[in-house]
Order: C-alpha cells, then sequence, then structure tokens
C-alpha cells in the first residue's frame, strides 16, 4: 500500500524533533509497490528515510520524503524447499552464487518471530543462522528478538535507535561491532534499472559510519530488506567501552574475592546461597549447566576469562549494552538527539603523542588518554575531546551539549532550530581544530 501525505510535518518522523515538514511523505509498506510508483512525478529531490535518528533537517525539506514502512516478511517463497535459495539447479542472481559443498541449509520458519531463520549447518553442527529482517523494522526489536532466540553478532547493537534499513546504510556501530560484521545481503529497489537486487554485504563498500549506498550508490537505492548472519555458537566481544567491566559487575560482583558470595559470613543475596564446605566457591551464572569453579586466591583479573565464555548469553550481554546505554545516552523520547553526533577520529601516532603531550601538561604526568590501536594508527574518542574543552553541558540557544555524553547533542529545551544545532556544532568543531588539530566529522546526516 502507498499512502501520500502533502505538506506534512516531520517533528515526530526525527529523533531531534526538528519542527519541520517537506511538500510529500510516502508510506510504502509492500515492496512491490515501488514498481507502482512513478518516481518521475514526485516533487524533487526524492530522500528515503528510515526512523529519521541519525538525520539533521537543516530545514523544510522542498521535495519528497519516502518511508519503507514493510515490517512483515514477505520473502518466505524463497527460502521453502524448491525454491532458487534452496534448488541448487537454479541459476543464481547477479553477483551471488549457490552453495556447492557440505549438506543443505536447514530450514527453521518460526512461527512469531520477525523473519525467517535459515540454518546453516558446519560439520554436522548448526553454527550459523541467516535472519532476513524488512527494512521497516525497528532494529532494537531485532537484536531483542535475536536475543531472546539466543543467536549472537546483534547484542552489542541493542538500544541502537533507527529501522533496519538504516543500519545498513549508516553501517552502524556501538561497544565493538558494526552492523557490516553481521550483514550477509542487502535486499533492495534499484531506482536507476527499476529492478530488486540482492547485494553481497562485501560489496556495500563498508567503512568507520559509511558505505556505497552513502557515497557512490547515493540516491541509487531503496533498501527493502537485510538479511543478517547470526552465531548459534558463543562470539561475545567485551573488550570494547568497558563491557567487560560492566558485565562482571552485573553479573559477577558477588562472584570475586571478598564478595557476598565469597564471604561465609555474609548474608546471602536474593536468590543466591554461599557455600559452606569445600576449598573453591562455584559461581552459577545461569540456571543450567554446570559453572565455572573460581579458586577463593584467583585475582579479580583472573576471575573472568576464559571460565565466563561459556556462561554468558545474548541476552545478558543486551542488557549490560542497555544498562550502559541508558546511563549515557538521552532517551530520544524524552530529549530530542540524533544519537552521536561526531565520528571518532582517526590519526597518525605522531599527531597522538602530541595530544598525550599536551594532555599530561594538563592534566598530570600520569593522565592516560583514552585511545584505541586502528592497525597503525590511533582511534581518539571524540566525546573525551569536547570534555577536555570544556562543552559537556554547554548550551547555545535550545541546544545543549548533553552532560552525561558529550559525543551528542541534544533539543534541550524542545525549541531547539537547526540554526541552533549547527551552530553549536561548528563551535565544537573550531575549538577541537584549534587545540589539537583535528577536525571533527558529523555522523549525522544533515538534510
Amino acid at each position: 500500500m502507498i499512502t501520500r501525505h502533502e505538506a506534512y510535518d516531520l517533528s515526530r518522523r526525527n529523533t531531534f524533533g526538528m519542527k519541520v515538514s517537506c511538500r510529500l511523505y510516502v508510506e510504502v509498506t509492500e515492496p512491490e509497490d515501488l514498481l507502482a510508483l512513478d518516481f518521475d512525478t514526485l516533487p524533487q529531490p526524492v530522500f528515503v528515510m528510515g526512523g529519521g535518528s541519525n538525520l539533521l533537517f537543516t530545514g523544510d525539506f522542498p521535495g519528497t520524503v519516502l518511508h519503507m514502512g514493510n515490517t512483515e516478511n514477505r520473502f518466505l517463497d524463497s527460502a521453502l524447499p524448491g525454491s532458487a535459495r534452496n534448488d541448487r539447479t537454479t541459476a543464481p542472481a547477479e553477483g551471488k552464487s549457490t552453495q556447492t559443498e557440505g549438506p543443505a541449509p536447514v530450514i527453521s520458519t518460526k512461527v512469531g518471530g520477525p523473519a525467517l531463520v535459515i540454518s546453516t549447518k558446519a560439520e554436522g553442527r548448526v553454527e550459523k543462522s541467516l535472519v532476513r529482517i524488512p527494512a521497516g523494522v525497528v532494529f532494537d526489536d531485532f537484536c531483542a528478538w535475536a536475543a531472546e532466540e539466543g543467536l549472537w553478532g546483534s547484542e552489542n547493537l541493542s538500544l541502537i535507535p533507527g529501522e533496519v534499513g538504516a543500519s545498513a546504510v549508516q553501517n552502524i556501530g556501538a561497544y565493538g561491532v558494526e552492523a557490516k560484521d553481521i550483514i550477509d545481503t542487502v535486499h533492495a529497489f534499484d531506482l536507476r534499472e527499476r529492478r530488486f537486487v540482492d547485494i553481497p554485504g562485501a560489496d556495500c563498500g563498508y567503512g568507520y559510519r559509511t558505505s556505497n549506498f552513502k557515497t557512490v550508490w547515493k540516491g541509487r537505492y531503496i533498501i527493502i530488506a537485510v538479511t543478517f548472519r547470526l552465531s548459534l555458537a558463543p562470539t561475545p566481544v567485551l573488550d570494547y567501552g568497558g563491557v567487560r567491566k560492566a558485565i562482571e559487575a552485573r553479573f559477577l560482583d558477588s562472584a570475586l574475592p571478598g564478595s557476598a558470595r565469597n564471604d561465609k559470613t555474609a548474608v546471602p543475596a536474593e536468590g543466591h546461597s554461599t557455600k559452606t564446605e569445600g576449598p573453591d566457591p562455584v559461581i552459577p551464572t545461569k540456571t543450567e549447566g554446570p559453572a565455572p569453579v573460581i579458586p577463593s586466591a584467583a585475582k579479580e583479573s583472573d576471575v573472568v576469562m576464559p571460565d565466563l565464555i561459556g556462561h554468558l548469553s545474548p541476552r545478558m550481554i543486551r542488557e549490560t549494552i542497555i544498562g550502559i546505554r541508558e546511563k549515557k545516552l538521552p532517551d530520544p523520547a524524552k530529549i530530542g538527539s540524533a544519537g552521536s553526533f561526531f565520528c571518532n577520529p582517526v590519526i597518525e601516532k605522531e599527531h597522538f603523542a602530541r595530544i598525550v603531550t599536551l594532555a599530561k601538561a594538563e592534566n598530570g604526568p600520569d593522565y592516560e588518554v583514552p585511545h584505541y590501536e586502528v592497525g597503525e594508527k590511533v582511534k581518539v574518542p571524540a566525546a573525551w575531546m569536547i570534555d577536555q574543552c570544556g562543552f559537556k553541558g554547554m548550551r547555545l540557544g535550545g541546544a545543549q551539549v548533553y552532560p552525561n555524553q558529550p559525543l551528542v547533542i541534544v533539543n534541550a529545551t524542545g525549541d531547539a532550530t537547526p540554526q541552533d544545532i549547527i551552530a553549536l556544532e561548528q563551535r565544537v568543531i573550531d575549538t577541537i581544530q584549534e587545540k589539537y588539530g583535528i577536525t571533527l566529522h558529523p555522523e549525522v546526516e544533515h538534510v
């Protein structure tokens, strides 16, 4: 179905809460309807928007905003026995290949789930699941479903606002994981050739918060669905942004030496009991299966890995990630924002050394600058630089650098104008450039 609204108010369609409108708003709920839509007659330009969570409208949009509102999986036929996906005699689509070795894929059409699950076998064990999700599904709903199903891969991306289609455009990322890590295929409508295409994730030109959809393919494709490649085997990613420590604090705080669980005189927490006999306390972190044994003399740094791996679940990590994000980031339903506003810069090591020297001069000789090694270069958190320049909590008109996370600019009053946001953005950029010699680039798309 196609619905149209002229002179449409976009205030509730962008998480920044900018009070702007577009000349025409078009909602498409069935991918097949794209074939019937006459794009040449639509007010130009045509802008395809997801959930409006990574956008800053700089004013009223003069053309058409198109939204893929498909949330139902309408591609089950491609997974049924005898279809192209399972028929090895069927010619593959352009750029795709059929499976030529190993057992046939195991098909599971789970009722009530958001998408079809196609599990593939490796050495007799089911290892991977390909899950096709419509573009209009809220991305966090997908993450929640995957975690509940015990499927690994998306849990670190929990609570990122927006929709599935936009995740493949932006290559969203958080806590050591990016969408490209789990994207198998992007399903899209080619506006130039007016046909549906399947694009392998490896061909999408993914980089840090970018893709071919944002650059060389900009305006050519409308994403209708994404197939994600998830794992049934544990693949936790913990060594980024304090996730490991948060996991320990959330699930093992009572397992560390000297804690209530290991203190035999302490009153056990609700639902737990202390061990009264034997030299080694047993630490159960799930309701079934054996628990890791942690010697009472173990150091805290030795407690978690690798013993914890087998006792983690996607749901546990998802809950931890949500806890971290809720402490740092504003709820767009309450305070308008577009999430992380700036990309974290990646610089040469020599440049980073100069920043370290400056930071030590300001904060003391023992001060350590947060950073991450990226090959031969270094990624420096933009939030740290913004904080060091005194911007945390700063307001300009209705715009504010969020006090809990300076990487975020918020619509603090609810009445901020695009010009307020842009003015504060530019002040941050200019100051960082002057102090650190780094030009910050916005992650948020300006429209």
